[in-house]
């Protein structure tokens, strides 16, 4: 007889990671912060199995670590974390204009990358706003691929890179400049200029954090 509180569980699991994960990218939580099991228990009226389950799905995403004698807390980033984390995106982006260089890519498929720019031209200061647009965007370029291998390994950076990427967006200038790339990749993949868009692709992810080719405090506030 299959328990249904196994269920019941899973899905509250999922509730609260997600909950957590809101936290996180919208900066509530900051790195180094404790996550505090009875804490989440009173506020979701639940026992600690579903915290702890939800503590679990977390640090498989990348965003909360278990620490001895410390316990669950969110995770930190080096500046060799944030490296590896851009070149892995980097490889994977690139890999997935070289497959989409091989596709007949559907004219839909352009016209919701036209309006996800679109979208962020609207955005007025909402840093997460337009970093879920741009995290989307680029899910676009690997979606055209229509790889279901980089679609899966590129899934496992999405947390981590969200929440970086909404640091990164602290500064005006930096909005303004991921925009403008933005068109210029977009412009390139409707006219099929597939090597172009590539290049242009790796300068984007090069900038991230280093725009004017200097480092910028927002690597330091999520160091460990």
């Amino acid at each position: 007889m299959v328990d249904n509180n196994i269920f019941d569980n899973n899905s509250l699991s999922r509730l609260i990671a997600e909950k957590i994960t809101e936290e996180i990218i919208t900066g509530k939580l900051k790195a180094g912060d404790k996550l505090i099991e009875a804490n989440y228990a009173e506020e979701f009226g639940t026992s600690r199995a579903p915290i702890r389950e939800a503590f679990y799905l977390l640090a498989i995403d990348g965003l909360v670590e278990r620490i001895p004698r410390k316990g669950s807390v969110v995770k930190g980033y080096s500046e060799r974390d944030i490296i590896d984390l851009l070149e892995i995106r980097m490889m994977l982006e690139s890999l997935a204009i070289e497959r989409i260089a091989e596709l007949d890519t559907p004219e839909s498929s352009l016209i919701h990358m036209e309006q996800l720019v679109n979208k962020m031209e609207l955005v007025d200061g909402d840093r997460l706003e337009y970093a879920m647009l741009n995290q989307k965007f680029h899910l676009g370029i690997i979606e055209m691929s229509k790889s279901d291998i980089i679609a899966n390994m590129y899934s496992r950076l999405g947390l981590p890179l969200l929440s970086l990427q909404r640091l990164s967006f602290e500064w005006v200038e930096n909005i303004n400049k991921s925009l403008k790339e933005h068109h210029i990749i977009l412009n390139h993949l409707q006219k099929k200029q597939f090597d172009e868009a590539k290049k242009v692709l790796i300068k984007h992810n090069q900038n991230v954090f280093n725009p004017k080719g200097k480092s910028q405090p927002s690597i330091k506030g999520i160091n460990n």
